[in-house]
């Protein structure tokens, strides 16, 4: 039995935010925490593309090895 298709989670468009290290730059991912369990991510260069919806504990403890040099 397969599952159904869930709906793309609807992301607050002005919730949308860079890192404050590359706030500067234009080619970055944007990320998007309004969602509370589900977070948006999508390329600031063309955000028409699409947008990556992953769950927030994952993405949480992914940043957090990142910010700790364990990746």
């Amino acid at each position: 039995m397969s599952a159904a298709p869930q709906s793309p989670a609807r992301f607050d468009e002005t919730a949308w935010f860079k890192s404050t290290a590359s706030a500067a730059q234009n080619e970055c991912v944007e990320v998007n925490t309004a969602a509370g369990s589900v977070i948006g991510l999508r390329d600031s260069k063309d955000v028409t593309v699409g947008t990556v919806s992953v769950a927030a504990g994952p993405f949480t403890a992914f940043v957090s090895a990142l910010g700790a040099d364990k990746l």
